[in-house]
């Protein structure tokens, strides 16, 4: 009878999973604790470098972007006030074109008129004439209309591409300063970038969104942080316990911070 292995399973990550589970998976793999907490506390240092990089690029990215996004906007406008005129100018042929119909059915029946039998069929012609005629007016007065709402459309459009040539030489102006930024940092970024590509690699898929988790929730974004003035935490200056300072002191143990949740290190890492 064929056997089945067992397989690991892997289990789901989420924000609610208990401290023990992350210490544990953490413990597991190749490298000890010690040498997982020291690359654990060199790609924080990594990150802050890298939060410095992007620091210097100040409100640049955020004003491109929503400058690019005023840019978009103003250009669907301007789509949707040129898709509005085609709508007059298609109005203003189809009257253009009714016109001469009345004009042909006028005529045909003022022809009529000069044929009349008796005052019965004259009575009925003139009734259409003056129908005719009415429609005529409408159809001119239509027109005038179109035309009117074309013209301010016109001025419409007119302003918004005034404001879109400003919003562009703003835009251009902006991406060329964040250019220069970006470039006199690439190399160092890259540098950073990979160095922290190495660093994630070692770690499990737990550690990792835990990890993130914990930068994301803190104003500083330092997840891990070392012991500050012998009892405290790096991150909340609060006092740690004293089994927390030997278990961070032995350095085979992950301590997270009861306070701020933070990982805490030993500070020679």
């Amino acid at each position: 009878m064929a056997t089945t292995k067992n397989k690991k399973v892997q289990t789901h990550i989420d924000e609610r999973e208990t401290f023990v589970s992350l210490q544990k998976s953490f413990a597991e793999g190749g490298q000890s604790i010690q040498e997982k907490l020291a690359a654990l506390y060199e790609l924080q240092t990594t990150d802050v470098e890298l939060d410095k990089l992007i620091q210097l690029r100040g409100e640049l990215p955020a004003e491109v972007s929503a400058l690019e996004g005023e840019i978009a906007a103003l250009k669907s406008k301007c789509a949707h006030i040129e898709e509005v005129i085609d709508g007059f100018n298609a109005s203003i042929e189809n009257n253009k074109q009714q016109i001469v119909d009345l004009d042909s059915e006028i005529a045909r029946a003022q022809e009529q008129l000069k044929n009349i039998s008796n005052s019965r069929e004259f009575d009925a012609i003139n009734k259409d004439l003056e129908n005719e005629n009415v429609l005529r007016q409408i159809a001119e007065k239509n027109i005038r209309e179109a035309r009117e709402c074309i013209e301010g459309k016109r001025r419409d459009l007119d302003k918004l591409a005034d404001n879109i040539a400003i919003r562009e030489d703003d835009l251009a102006a902006k991406k060329e300063e964040l250019g220069r930024i970006i470039e006199s940092t690439a190399k160092e970024e890259q540098v950073l970038r990979a160095r922290k590509e190495a660093l994630v690699a070692g770690f499990d898929e737990r550690t990792m969104s835990a990890y993130e988790r914990i930068r994301s929730s803190v104003r500083n974004h330092l997840a891990v942080v070392p012991v500050y003035n012998g009892d405290s935490c790096g991150g909340c200056f609060n006092t740690i316990t004293p089994q927390r300072l030997i278990d961070i002191a032995s350095g085979n143990k992950l301590v997270i911070c009861e306070h701020c949740g933070r990982i805490i290190v030993r500070s020679e890492e």
